[in-house]
This record gives structure tokens, C-alpha cells and sequence, in this order.
């Protein structure tokens, strides 16, 4: 069981190193320059305020979402930005655990994509909960 968010953190990018095939990837606070027209995801994990479902000590919840930026070359269509989002979606199912207690709480959300510095960018966002118990 995964005990802080640190924990948690790497149990979800541990997750998205296992989608096949790879794509290049920017991790929160490391060093990042993109190559060329090489599509790249940028990944961050955003925790939300902890929880307290039960009174009492001994068990908190931890919230968030994994955001994945899909950064594809503009002028190429929108089909493999699609597909990888797609692809991303169905690697987190709602349900699904990973670690032991990172529960995906629902089906990841795929967001319509944007030009952003000259990258086609489609943001995919996965919410999570762990329950924590002390």
C-alpha cells in the first residue's frame, strides 16, 4: 500500500513508462527541450486538498489528477493526438488501481486541442484517489 504522495506520484508515472509505444516525456521539475517536429507529452500530478471520509485518526484520502499535455507538430491533422489520447484513456479505466490503492475514480477526460507554441496540444486529465491508512 502506498503511503504518501510521493508514493502515489510514481505509482501513476510508473504507469504512463508502460504505455507502448513510448512517446518522449517531460516530468514535473526536470530539464525538458523538444526535438524537432518529435511529438512529446509533458506529465505533471496535481494533488488536491487531502480528505478526511471517517472521523477519527488512522485513514485520509489524497486526491488529484495526472495531466498529460500531448504536444504533436501543427499542419498534421488531429488523428495522432487523438489516438494517443485515446490510447491514454484506455491504460486508466475507471476502477483501475495501480500501486495497491491509486484508484482511478473516473473515465480520463480528453480535452479538444489547442495551438500552443506551435504545438498542437490535446490535454488528457486522469482523476485519482488513494486511501491512506496511518
Amino acid at each position: 500500500m502506498l503511503t504518501d504522495q510521493t508514493q502515489i506520484r510514481a505509482a501513476l508515472e510508473q504507469a504512463v513508462n508502460a504505455i507502448s509505444p513510448a512517446l518522449a516525456t517531460a516530468w514535473d521539475n526536470v530539464p525538458y527541450n523538444p526535438t524537432g517536429s518529435t511529438p512529446w507529452q509533458a506529465v505533471s500530478v496535481l494533488f488536491a486538498r487531502p480528505e478526511d471520509p471517517v472521523f477519527g485518526a488512522g485513514m485520509h484520502r489524497e486526491a488529484g489528477y495526472m495531466q498529460i499535455a500531448l504536444n504533436y507538430p501543427t499542419r498534421f491533422g488531429t488523428g495522432a493526438s487523438a489516438a494517443r489520447a485515446e490510447l491514454i484513456r484506455t491504460t486508466f479505466p475507471r476502477g483501475t488501481s495501480f500501486g495497491g490503492n491509486v484508484t482511478i475514480e473516473e473515465t480520463p477526460e480528453i480535452s479538444p486541442g489547442t495551438v500552443e507554441d506551435g504545438w498542437w496540444v490535446v490535454l488528457v486529465k486522469i482523476r485519482f484517489y488513494a486511501n491512506i491508512f496511518n
